[in-house]
């Protein structure tokens, strides 16, 4: 396994970051996961985009997206496989102990690791916790997944492969990697991005090739939604088939089989949309 570090690529074994890396020591970094299929990275520049902002957002230095693409394809030549899971980190660097940056430059750390075609359906579930709408870190995909490992540890708990969250006034925002869209009397709809929700690739995707609505929805149109499905760079377009203890027999429905196929269409003809 070879993985691009600071500049060029390493063996697993020899490649090393350093215990004051601020990404380690205060979960200072921001990243991106980017679907590989037969060695070719899907929505790349889309993926690149979001990474300039994350970083704008938490005030790192603008990463340079060259050398970032150059690391992408040297990794994805030197691991060959047939779906991968490519993972783009990028965080503060070398620094004290504590929050503040240090002198010396970010950490650019570029790794594959082979993944699965997800199954068609899941099962989700709620949980008691909220997303700031107004958080500093809001919209922006960084390191600081400590809430969402938690939140996915429970749900694995309950049978599930995913935990929506509402956000603090009740709405439904997202999952702790997803976005996640409900049909209502045939049409389709998701949480805006201000509903504190993650700007998802996928969910940008979907929204463009499918038609759906970004509508405020509050937590328990999950009560209540024909269909329901989630979207994400690994799980494209999923359906669930049951919320909590809500089953939603022959998921998936119609409105979200036609969702699957249209990506699924779609993402083949344009690698990077």
């Amino acid at each position: 396994m070879k993985i691009w570090l600071n500049g060029g690529l390493h063996d697993l074994d020899s490649a090393r970051v350093s215990v004051f890396d601020h990404g380690l020591t205060v979960g200072d970094g921001i990243f991106e996961t980017v679907k590989a299929v037969a060695g070719r990275p899907f929505a790349l520049t889309r993926h690149l985009d979001r990474l300039a902002r994350s970083a704008r957002g938490l005030g790192l230095p603008e990463p340079d997206l060259d050398e970032v693409r150059r690391a992408c394809a040297a990794v994805l030549d030197a691991n060959p496989m047939e779906l991968g899971r490519l993972r783009i980190t990028y965080t503060g660097g070398l620094s004290p102990l504590g929050s503040d940056r240090g002198d010396q430059g970010p950490t650019l750390v570029v790794a594959l690791g082979e993944t699965t075609r997800r199954p068609d359906s899941t099962a989700v579930i709620t949980v008691p916790w909220t997303r700031n709408e107004r958080g500093a870190l809001t919209g922006l995909k960084t390191t600081s997944y400590a809430e969402n490992v938690v939140a996915l540890a429970r749900a694995t708990e309950q049978g599930a492969t995913e935990a929506l969250f509402p956000n603090t006034v009740g709405q439904l925002c997202e999952g702790t990697g997803s976005n996640v869209f409900v049909v209502l009397d045939g049409e389709i709809h998701t949480p805006p991005v201000s509903s504190g929700c993650l700007a998802g690739i996928t969910r940008a995707l979907a929204v463009e090739w499918t038609g759906a609505h970004e509508t405020d929805l509050p937590l328990d149109v999950l009560d209540r939604a024909d269909e329901v499905f989630l979207t994400s760079t690994l799980r494209d377009v999923q359906a669930v088939h049951r919320v909590d203890d809500r089953e939603l027999p022959g998921a998936p429905g119609p409105v979200t089989t036609k969702a699957m196929r249209v990506f699924e269409e779609r993402a083949a003809d344009d690698l990077d949309p």
